[in-house]
């Protein structure tokens, strides 16, 4: 199967910003919904891998800077790091993905109450659509015998496995766990490890755990008490995870892009629309045409915030050939 590659990126005006606070606000929305990640959100949007570089190059400058700072050297060594995060990027994505998630929880948790099979056919075309989005970025990775834009028999198998693995996760009935500052920071750290890989989904998985509704109800509530265990095991997870990835990425792209498909292709499961209170997948009844407008609506969405890029970054490219061609 050979496919378009994916466009390259350049540097952001004001326009992409606004983009990119959009794509911040769409991470921070998807985090709110047990079954879907923001780090899917973050690929199909075109973003994860900068966010992940840049979220190591940031942990790695405070890291540098607190061990510098303690033994009076300044912070002349994390300036290199720190520099290397593309704030122009980043700061916006945040400010939407902060704001998009603490407006939406109450609204999420309402509608995913009120209409569970609808809401989960919405993200599941999301994330059907959003697999090209791996699949072509694996695709033009390098290969030593294959054309760009192809996949390897092995790049299958292995997205199968992967795929496997994260449909077993994803079918794990849920638990109830009590909210004690034991249990909040090993489930931060779980819950922001499924943010960074995209497929898992750390709402879904908090809900495994019983601590789903007991999130968002602190958020709304703003329980701090509540929210700074859970946002300590957090930076436990986030220190010790993105830094994984993005040594992966740098040193094995393909082999870790093609995995990450896979476990998107199986964390589908989650979002399948007909599940019992147990999680587990029923067969379609009732109104089947709601859900599967709701799917279509998703996939649709995603092939315009792809048509948009590409049609950004193409205008992008033409703006630096006439400077150049001048």
């Amino acid at each position: 199967m050979t496919v378009t590659p994916p466009p390259a990126r350049f540097a952001r005006g004001w326009t992409q910003r606004v983009l990119d606070a959009l794509r911040g606000a769409m991470i921070g929305v998807a985090e709110t919904v047990p079954g879907v990640s923001g780090g899917t959100v973050a690929l199909m949007t075109g973003v994860y891998e900068t966010i992940l570089s840049s979220a190591g190059h940031l942990i790695t400058g405070v890291r540098i800077a607190l061990s510098d700072l303690v033994r009076g050297r300044g912070i002349g060594r994390a300036r290199e790091p720190l520099g290397a995060v593309r704030w122009d990027v980043m700061v916006p994505l945040g400010i939407g993905m902060v704001v998009a998630l603490v407006s939406a929880a109450r609204v999420m948790e309402g509608l995913v109450h009120d209409h569970p099979e609808t809401m989960r056919g919405l993200f599941f075309g999301l994330v059907l659509a959003s697999l090209l989005v791996p699949y072509r970025l694996a695709a033009y990775s390098e290969h030593s015998r294959l054309p760009r834009g192809r996949w390897a028999a092995f790049d299958f198998a292995l997205a199968v496995a992967a795929a496997v693995v994260a449909f077993l996760v994803v079918s794990l009935p849920r638990g109830d766990l009590a909210a004690t500052p034991w249990v909040l920071v090993p489930a931060g750290a779980i819950a922001v490890s499924a943010l960074v890989l995209p497929g898992l989904s750390g709402s879904f998985l908090l809900l495994a755990m019983g601590l789903y509704e007991p999130t968002l109800a602190a958020v709304n509530d703003r329980d701090f008490a509540y929210l700074g265990f859970f946002a300590a095991g957090c930076v436990v997870g986030l220190v010790s995870i993105v830094k994984t990835l993005q040594w992966l990425l740098e040193h094995h792209r393909r082999l870790t892009l093609v995995v990450l498909t896979g476990v998107m292709a199986g964390s589908l499961r989650a979002l399948w629309p007909w599940l019992d209170d147990q999680n587990q997948a029923l067969v379609p009844s009732g109104s089947v045409l709601v859900p599967l407008a709701a799917a279509l609506i998703g996939v649709a969405v995603v092939v315009a915030v792809v048509v948009a890029e590409k049609r950004l970054a193409d205008r992008a490219k033409a703006r630096q050939d006439e400077e150049l061609a001048e």
